[in-house]
């Protein structure tokens, strides 16, 4: 089973240890074992450090930073010697403008589960948490407001 991540790019670091408990959850009572994240944001920085973590704990997960963009520097994108990341190739003749766009395409239509942090309406992260709904994917919100 795969999970993916949408979430708003100014994500608070409180967000972290709910985050973690739903990933866990998936991974012990969903079989969950396959992570695509990307790494435009806050929120997809967040969920990297957490399944870095979780990577020790459950050595038969396995995640991949899904990039958006060619790959210059692997330091420059703020990822570690232990992640993994994939460049789609469907995204070789995509314009710029809407890169971010297509790989959420590709990461939602491989995902079984998605967890989302949307606390309003309007963005990416709420366009694909609806579309994720819309395409009867398991989605589990993280608004820590409530």
């Amino acid at each position: 089973m795969t999970c993916t991540f949408f979430g708003h790019r100014d994500a608070p670091d409180t967000i972290k240890p709910i985050l973690r408990k739903a990933i866990v959850d998936l991974i012990e009572n969903r079989g969950v074992d396959l992570f695509y994240v990307g790494n435009q944001g806050s929120f997809d920085r967040t969920a990297i450090s957490v399944l870095r973590g979780l990577k020790e704990e459950y050595p038969k997960i396995q995640y991949y930073v899904v990039l958006a963009y060619v790959p210059h520097n692997k330091e420059r994108l703020g990822l570690e010697e232990g992640d993994s990341t994939v460049y789609p190739e469907c995204l070789d003749k995509t314009p710029p403008k809407y890169a971010i766009i297509k790989r959420n395409r590709w990461m939602l239509e491989r995902a079984d589960f998605v967890i989302t942090y949307v606390t309003h309406i309007t963005g990416g992260a709420a366009d694909f948490k609806a579309l994720a709904e819309s395409k009867g994917k398991t989605v589990i919100n993280l608004d820590i407001r409530c």
